[in-house]
């Protein structure tokens, strides 16, 4: 409960502070009520005042911070302003921490307060100092506030997860039927990023005229012409047949006329491994990356197929720089239940783990999905586990329940979503039509990952650990 302090209260030499650390999110949440998009103060946007500062926090953002002193704490609530007087002597950064103080200066008639401002870095220099002019509360109040939750969606995990291919070797990527816009687009960002270099496959009119439309230079990438598009999948498996491709991409073309393709079995690309996908999510609020598998091949897996939709998906997260992956297996409960197969099966895969059949993650179920995302929800229902509230996987009872868990997560919840189909010898970037560049950029970074991972048997970039799971 937060108490102000009225006029009569007040006296000469009252100071009061607070810090506050200055974050990407803050700068990008400013430039969204500002509406000031000067790239100086927006991240990732490429353009720092110096030689390695970081990116330089708005000065009005920066005086703004007085109000929350003033508002909240001295006078407090019921506080207004009449103006406010500022000189600015350096400049806030990302990660400052920052002190702002405020002085009660004088007392003037109708309840009106002058104070001294600062706002001072943790290096203890002064970056901003002036006179605030404001009306003070008659009346105590007492109150507590609370505002609604605010997301900010910045890619934090995918631009890590891109940022850690710096300098690696562009994958040869067959990409098929990219004749729309988003398709190509997200194929020539990826391009222009290092993370491939596409072959484009398709009838070539319709691909340069998506190229026109983008404004786009296709010089420097090998276009194939395929008149007849549902030849163009066996075009790019033909290409990793030769060793010309080292990935395969889907374009604006159905998912059924790529899968057929690699999955026949003159393709070439089987392995022992059953087939799967995975998707890659980038959910705001979590502060972690979250695959969902299998969500767009296998309908309705037996438990053969799930110990290998398992092992895929530890795979995946292995090559993302998650080095010991929590494993959650999702059923409607978190208790086995003879009447619910899906409990039965994650209880034989948790102990199939537990016998190194599975390898490489920690693996528990049947767990619900409350309780396999959120340790509070585990802690509640007294579940002890490495992976409850701490799941980086989530392994679904079939392809309706996972299909729906992603989309709801994509398009109500806004994650940005990755997806790559695993168990064959190259990686296949199965987006969706509806994808935009960013998820066809971050897909291109997670086959990259991943192809490396299965080559090498070590991944490209390491995350940071996570907390400890429940207890």
């Amino acid at each position: 409960m937060s108490a102000n302090k009225t006029y009569d209260e007040i006296e000469i030499g009252d100071r009061a502070s607070l810090t506050r650390v200055c974050t990407e999110n803050d700068l990008i949440v400013f430039a969204h009520a500002s509406g000031n998009l000067n790239p100086l103060h927006l991240p990732k946007a490429g353009v720092m005042p110096t030689e390695g500062s970081e990116t330089v926090a708005p000065s009005m953002w920066a005086g703004s911070l007085f109000s929350a002193v003033l508002g909240n704490v001295l006078p407090g609530m019921g506080t207004l302003y009449r103006s406010q007087l500022l000189y600015f002597e350096g400049r806030a950064h990302v990660g400052d921490e920052l002190e702002i103080a405020v002085t009660a200066r004088e007392k003037r008639p109708d309840r009106v307060v002058l104070f001294d401002c600062a706002l001072t870095n943790q290096r203890g220099e002064t970056l901003c100092h002036g006179t605030a002019e404001v009306i003070a509360p008659a009346e105590k109040i007492e109150a507590d506030v609370d505002l609604p939750e605010l997301f900010v969606r910045p890619h934090q995990h995918f631009t890590r997860v891109i940022d850690g291919l710096a300098g690696v070797e562009p994958m040869r990527t067959a990409v098929v039927c990219p004749d729309d816009e988003n398709s190509l687009g997200g194929a020539l960002l990826s391009w222009r990023e290092g993370l491939i270099q596409p072959i484009l496959i398709g009838p070539e009119g319709d691909i340069r005229n998506a190229a026109a439309g983008l404004e786009a230079d296709l010089s420097g990438v090998e276009v194939i012409d395929v008149a007849n598009p549902h030849k163009a999948p066996e075009q790019a498996v033909a290409l990793v047949g030769e060793g010309r491709a080292e990935a395969i991409m889907k374009g604006n073309i159905h998912s059924d006329e790529i899968l057929r393709a690699v999955l026949a079995k003159s393709s070439g690309l089987r392995t022992e491994r059953r087939v799967s996908h995975c998707f890659v999510l980038d959910v705001p609020g979590l502060d972690h990356l979250l695959i969902i598998s299998d969500a767009a091949i296998n309908i309705s897996p037996d438990l053969q197929s799930k110990v290998d939709i398992v092992q895929n998906a530890i795979d995946v997260a292995r090559a993302i720089g998650i080095a010991t992956p929590n494993v959650g297996i999702l059923s409607a409960v978190e208790t086995v239940n003879p009447a619910i197969p899906s409990t039965l099966d994650a209880a034989i895969l948790s102990k199939m783990a537990d016998r190194g059949q599975i390898r490489g993650g920690h693996v528990d179920g049947p767990l619900a999905m409350d309780n396999a995302i959120d340790i509070e929800a585990a802690k509640t229902k007294g579940i002890r586990s490495l992976v409850a509230g701490r799941a980086d996987v989530l392994i679904v009872p079939n392809l309706e329940s996972g299909n729906m868990l992603a989309k709801e997560l994509t398009f109500v919840a806004n994650a940005d979503a990755a997806g790559v189909v695993c168990g064959l010898t190259v990686p296949v970037m199965l987006t969706s039509r509806a994808d935009d560049e960013q998820a066809r950029l971050a897909s291109c970074a997670v086959a990259q990952l991943y192809h490396a991972y299965k080559r090498d048997g070590r991944p490209l970039v390491e995350l940071p650990p996570r907390a400890e799971a429940a207890e």
